[in-house]
């Protein structure tokens, strides 16, 4: 048998990978390579650097000890190549071979210099996932309009997660309007379980130290599971001590609460030391046991059959230019604010400050907070996309970029989201406490203290009302816009316009 390599990347460190299934132990050399062109492509959190090079050399580790013969490259070898094709060359000319067994990257970049590298290379699919990319297509196939609830309801008949015969558990599909309850008093967990580093871990951070310190964000603390055993000790703290209030409280956010009910556990998924049914099916036994509420369950399953499938499978429906795509027509930069400059709006103060120190920031935080500053700002959507692609742990360009180009910035048109995602400040005090703390007065619409959020929205309608006028979901935001006394319209409009020209200056905002 002709000895071939194996790559295997560091968002796949799953024993169950379809390329390590279909390689010969006997035979075979497993390649894994911690590379410049991928720890730079965009500027990552040195958190997220750290998480995927410590999970890999312990990944690497557990190949060797279950026989594998295991390349690794670590990223201050002499003779890295730099990239994933260099260090397949290099290590097809050590062995000899000249086949490689992958298994699909998850961005269309890497998908391509694979497709391009002198190596006859068989690129299989990556069946971690639930929803295959022909079973997505074959969903997608002559729909008007792709909704997210849709694709879940048949993720679930598929699964059979909860489920009672053809019927959904409590008789609906959706407890989302039970999860949104304002941010409690106070939070019974301390958070998700956090490990201390260990020898190969501190040799790693000490490496990411020296080489991404100048990079946004803290490296230390470093506390993140790198190993499978670890993240699902991870998964069983959340299971017992927070997913019971997770539903309720899981839109809600805290000056001094980070993590509320949240599980953490989506950059262990998405590198692939959990799996997705898994965790699942973990979340189902708990409330088949009574330990947790249906709302609790389901919101949570939701977020990982129903949205995470569901988002993958657009990437990778539209296409590779899909992170281009800008149909708003925005071209703003990005502030400064947004990599850890000085802002008076304490939502965004606090949300960029928390993934400066953790490279994690929830939901909602994400969605209407910084997305929702950035889309009514006008700020150019491939940036966006960037920024969130480098600062947060779990953010991999396949989940990413359809979270922030169609969900947050409807840069898509309207692919993902039946309406942009913009909302005033009203929103983030009914969901925070942010808002007492702040510079600006949540109630004030205009003036000196006005909340930015409550002028930008209504400017933002005003400028793209052609397009989102005649949208059903958004009739009575332009009804109660045209409602408004005119002069209180033309003072809205004007104080707009100066606020974005002072965060063009490079004021503070």
């Amino acid at each position: 048998m002709v000895a071939r390599l194996v790559l295997v990347l560091g968002d796949q460190l799953s024993e169950g990978l379809s390329a390590l299934c279909a390689a010969d132990k006997a035979n075979d050399t497993i390649v894994m390579a911690e590379v410049t062109d991928e720890a730079s492509y965009v500027k990552h959190h040195p958190k997220k650097i750290a998480l995927i090079f410590a999970a890999m050399r312990k990944f690497a580790r557990a190949l060797e000890e279950d026989g594998w013969t295991v390349a690794y490259t670590q990223l201050d070898d002499t003779e890295n190549a730099g990239s994933i094709v260099g260090e397949l060359l290099r290590r097809a000319e050590q062995t000899g071979a000249t086949e490689v067994l992958a298994t699909e990257p998850g961005e269309w970049r890497l998908i391509d210099k694979l497709k391009y590298a002198p190596l006859k290379v068989e690129v299989l699919p990556d069946d971690r996932f639930l929803s295959s990319h022909s079973e997505f297509e074959t969903w997608a196939d002559g729909r008007k309009a792709l909704r997210m609830e849709y694709f879940y309801r048949e993720m679930r008949r598929k699964t059979g997660l909860l489920m009672e015969g053809d019927k959904p558990a409590g008789d609906k599909w959706n407890f989302d309007h039970d999860n949104r309850k304002a941010a409690p008093d106070d939070v019974t967990v301390d958070g998700p379980l956090q490990f201390e580093p260990d020898a190969i871990t501190r040799e790693v951070l000490e490496l990411v130290a020296a080489r991404f310190g100048d990079s946004f964000g803290d490296l230390e603390p470093f506390w993140f599971a790198t190993t499978r055993a670890e993240a699902l000790q991870a998964l069983d703290h959340f299971i017992e001590h927070a997913l019971p209030r997770f539903g309720d409280y899981q839109d809600a956010m805290l000056n001094d609460n980070q993590f509320l009910y949240h599980a953490v556990i989506s950059p262990y998924l998405n590198i692939g030391l959990l799996g997705p049914l898994e965790i699942c099916e973990a979340a189902a036994a708990a409330y088949a046991k009574g330990d947790a509420p249906i709302n609790a369950v389901e919101g949570f399953i939701r977020q990982i059959i129903g949205w995470r499938e569901y988002v993958r499978g657009i990437y990778f429906l539209e296409g590779p230019d899909y992170t281009q795509r800008n149909v708003l027509g925005h071209t703003r930069d990005l502030p400064w604010f947004y990599w850890g400059g000085e802002t008076r709006m304490n939502c965004v103060s606090k949300a960029v400050a928390q993934t400066q120190s953790e490279a994690y920031a929830h939901h909602i935080q994400r969605l209407m907070v910084t997305g929702n500053f950035a889309l009514l700002a006008g700020i150019d959507p491939h940036q966006v996309h960037e920024w969130y692609l480098a600062v947060y742990a779990d953010a991999f360009e396949w989940v990413e970029a359809p979270n922030t180009v169609g969900m947050s910035q409807f840069a898509d048109g309207g692919v993902i989201a039946s309406k942009p995602y913009v909302s005033s400040g009203a929103y983030i005090n009914r969901m925070s406490d942010h808002c007492k703390a702040c510079h600006y007065s949540v109630s004030a619409k205009t003036g000196e203290k006005a909340c930015p959020f409550n002028l930008l929205y209504w400017h933002f309608l005003d400028r793209h009302r052609d397009r989102f006028s005649g949208n059903a979901r958004m009739g009575n935001m332009y009804r109660t816009w045209d409602r408004m006394d005119a002069e209180k319209r033309e003072t809205v409009l004007a104080e707009g316009d100066d606020l974005l020209k002072r965060l063009d200056a490079g004021e503070v905002i």
